[in-house]
């Protein structure tokens, strides 16, 4: 009988652990995903809130707001270089103090292509524009994203878009995507809000966490009958 083989036992322990914490780690990333994804299909099926209960809830992402905008029609704006459809051009962000409501919405007005140089007029208006509008998370730029040229942007960043824009006082940190235009005479603008697309391989990930656990074990049980039977072909010889 050989001596039994702790190191063997411990190191197959840990992997073990390590390998069926990824599995359930994986598990609970599908239920997220699959909430977000109910969150966002009954969000598009909504009709549009006031900002006050849209803002003031836990998490106000892919839901529907209705908007007041004084002024956006000839708000200045910056550009975010972007694709659209396989399309290169810009997105138009503007400022928008909804009355009443106490943080600066930046608003992403709409597309415009490359092959467009006219822009909307800037001038000094209070002509309120009503607006609907989608919520969406604004994720913090990445680390190789290019520095903006003046008013145009290569990644979208609130705080900085709105210290280009001058805006004073606090800014809500979402992305408040157009759904209507701010300029429904000038047709080169399309508001859109980006598809919410999820990828959500996470059951594959667990199955296969879970089974390289399993292999593991089986592997293990049959090098230690192995080991504490002792190798047949020493006994031999």
């Amino acid at each position: 009988m050989q001596r039994f083989p702790w190191i063997l036992t411990i190191a197959s322990a840990v992997a073990f652990a390590i390998l069926i914490t990824l599995g359930v780690w994986q598990v609970q990333r599908l239920q997220w995903k699959e909430g977000l994804i109910t969150q966002s299909e009954a969000a598009a099926d909504a009709s549009p809130g006031a900002p006050d209960s849209v803002f003031g809830s836990d998490n106000p992402e892919f839901s529907k707001v209705a908007l007041t905008c004084p002024g956006l029609a000839t708000a200045p704006y910056v550009e975010l270089q972007t694709i659209h459809d396989g399309q290169p051009g810009v997105r138009l962000i503007s400022p928008c103090r909804h009355p009443g409501y106490s943080r600066t919405l930046l608003i992403d007005r709409g597309f415009v292509a490359d092959s467009i140089s006219a822009r909307p007029p800037v001038t000094a208006s209070d002509a309120p524009v009503q607006l609907v509008a989608q919520v969406r998370a604004t994720p913090a730029p990445g680390p190789m994203a290019l520095a903006a040229e003046g008013r145009r942007f290569f990644a979208r960043d609130n705080a900085a878009m709105a210290r280009v824009l001058g805006v004073e006082g606090p800014t809500a940190p979402w992305t408040i995507f157009a759904l209507t235009s701010s300029n429904p005479e000038w047709l080169a603008l399309k508001p859109t809000a980006p598809p919410a697309a999820f990828a959500n391989n996470h059951l594959g990930y667990a199955i296969t966490w879970f089974g390289l656990a399993l292999a593991l074990a089986g592997v293990y049980i049959a090098l230690l009958r192995r080991k504490l039977r002792g190798d047949p072909e020493k006994s031999s010889s």
